[in-house]
């Protein structure tokens, strides 16, 4: 068991010095169960920004519009079951920002997500 002195020093998320980029299978049934209807799509974008969140330690991610397109197509009803995203780690251009690093969350058209996992992939491709 962790003490409490030992749990109250360890707090929040911790952002990665590193740029790095990996690719990632979300599954968005099991976080949007239970939602209304009408709430299905919006969670789902809010849900991605969350996993982004906690994989990657940046507070500023920022959602591509392909990926966005991609939960809304079959409607706000229908998410996709799956969703298999590319997470980038990048350095922020912008110098006055109050973060030195953002995430980029693109997706990945795949045909089955049968035996696929976490990658670390190369950030030139």
């Amino acid at each position: 068991m962790v003490s409490k002195k030992e749990k109250k020093g360890r707090s929040g998320v911790k952002a990665m010095k590193d740029v790095v980029t990996r690719e990632y299978t979300i599954h968005m049934h099991k976080r949007i169960h239970g939602m209304g209807f009408k709430k299905r799509a919006p969670r789902a974008v809010k849900e991605i920004r969350k996993f982004a969140l906690k994989m990657m330690g940046t507070s500023d991610v920022r959602i591509d519009t392909r990926l966005n397109k991609f939960v809304w197509s079959q409607g706000v009803r229908n998410v996709p079951y799956r969703i298999r995203v590319r997470l980038a780690r990048k350095r922020n251009e912008d110098e006055d920002s109050a973060n030195k690093l953002y995430t980029l969350v693109t997706y990945v058209p795949v045909a089955t997500f049968k035996g696929l996992n976490t990658v670390n992939v190369d950030a030139d491709e």
